[in-house]
């Protein structure tokens, strides 16, 4: 079920590049019936908007209502069980402690030349927020979502949620009282997508849209990106582990199958000096994954992107994670932190053989919004950051107007730009 790679017999990187490089392109089918949706919703509204709902999720918005109000929030907490709702309690705490951290302020200053500069931020006025619904709702990613939003101060967050076959899942809206969203859109897909950025009769227009969802919806968000922001193009997700010959087997083994169970396209790999792990940890996973629920989505998904790598010490192990930048990271090391230095390219790091990335799906603190499909080469997790803009503040005084406006008139005129150049000269005249 899932292969073992040796980096010391040939071929072994193309066998690596099949299993991680998976969302280069889009099928055809997917981009134009994600095209098809946007245009129809910006022109036809709520009419379009609710005939894919109906389509798709075997809901009708406009008999059983398009969104769920405060009331129905608030009285969901009763139908939730008293240990779910402490542990998102708990979760809710922790979230809110770490990405209070993250806050940033606006700065000024005075510079030698008599300039004042500096930098304001504020939040983004307006953000949807896309929560995968239905019977698999996920109320971890509502407090992944809307915690950072409210810490940053947005005003205005629009959660949308699809509801299939009418389900509303109580912990998803319990996630929500607990988080003071007062109301919840029963829309879910591209056209939700669609919606937030066109606006609907229903739906209002946001300034930036963040959260996870399908293909689809990771394809509207890439093409509407621009229009309005978003946060990344999240994929299936990933997860690496580099294990020594101290790591439990059993546990390496069940780690990489709390990823895979999340989806066909998830991704799984082991990378580690130790043969006889890789042999012990493959076999396990086929005992293991019999007793699974998920095990058809597991099987596939560990079939098609998963993959166990023998390297040849554990330095080259760290050199194939950064190439690959996976989403997950774990270090199941003895010298967990002495590696940390090392790793240059991953969404969230896990250190020591007691740090399972479930802990980060819900409950440690950072969010687990993450970078997917090697992009954490160059992107980060979902914070406050993502919530807030910055504007920069200028305002010369008539004596670094002088020490700067000649300096700045030389360089305009060397990009022939003359009307700049003047805009400067006539005030320095002055």
């Amino acid at each position: 079920m899932m292969d073992i790679v040796k980096t010391s017999v040939a071929g072994w990187e193309k066998r690596v590049e099949k299993a991680y490089k998976r969302l280069l392109s889009i099928p055809e089918n997917v981009d134009k019936d994600v095209k098809d949706i946007i245009k129809k919703v910006r022109d036809l509204g709520d009419n379009a908007l609710f005939e894919y709902t109906r389509l798709f999720d075997n809901y009708d918005p406009e008999e059983e209502g398009t969104y769920i109000d405060a009331d129905a929030i608030a009285s969901s907490v009763s139908a939730v069980p008293k240990e779910l709702l402490d542990a998102l309690e708990s979760a809710s705490a922790r979230i809110r402690a770490f990405h209070a951290r993250e806050m940033e302020n606006s700065w000024f200053m005075t510079d030698d030349t008599g300039a004042f500069l500096g930098q304001k931020v504020q939040p983004i006025p307006s953000v949807g927020i896309y929560v995968p619904g239905g019977r698999n709702a996920f109320p971890s990613t509502l407090l992944m979502n809307v915690i950072p939003a409210r810490i940053a101060g947005v005003k205005d967050i629009v959660v949308v949620s699809p509801t299939p076959g009418g389900i509303i899942n109580p912990a998803l809206l319990a996630a929500a009282y607990i988080t003071g969203v007062d109301r919840i859109y029963r829309v879910g897909g591209a056209q939700a997508v669609a919606a937030l950025v066109y606006g609907t009769e229903t739906i209002p227009r946001v300034d930036k849209i963040v959260g996870p969802g399908n293909i689809y919806v990771s394809h509207a968000k890439r093409l509407l990106n621009g229009i309005v922001g978003i946060d990344s193009i999240a994929g299936p997700s990933e997860i690496l582990v580099v294990a020594d010959k101290g790591a439990d087997p059993r546990l390496v083994a069940i780690d990489l199958l709390s990823q895979a169970e999340h989806d066909p396209m998830a991704c799984a790999f082991l990378l580690t000096p130790e043969e006889s792990l890789a042999a012990e940890v493959t076999s396990i996973i086929k005992d293991e994954v019999t007793s699974l629920p998920r095990r058809d989505i597991i099987n596939r998904s560990l079939k098609d992107h998963g993959l166990c790598i023998v390297t040849k010490d554990m330095d080259e192990a760290i050199e194939i994670s950064n190439k690959i930048a996976p989403e997950h990271l774990e270090l199941m090391l003895g010298d967990a932190y002495e590696y940390l230095g090392r790793v240059e390219n991953a969404g969230a790091v896990f250190l020591g053989y007691n740090t399972p990335e479930a802990s980060g799906d819900y409950i440690a603190g950072p969010n687990h919004t993450l970078p997917t499909g090697s992009t954490a080469r160059f992107s980060s997790p979902l914070g406050v950051y993502d919530f807030v803009k910055r504007t920069s503040v200028i305002s010369l005084s008539g004596e670094s107007l002088s020490r700067l406006g000649p300096v700045a008139s030389i360089i305009a005129k060397a990009e022939s730009l003359d009307a700049h150049a003047r805009s400067l000269e006539y005030r320095l005249k002055r």
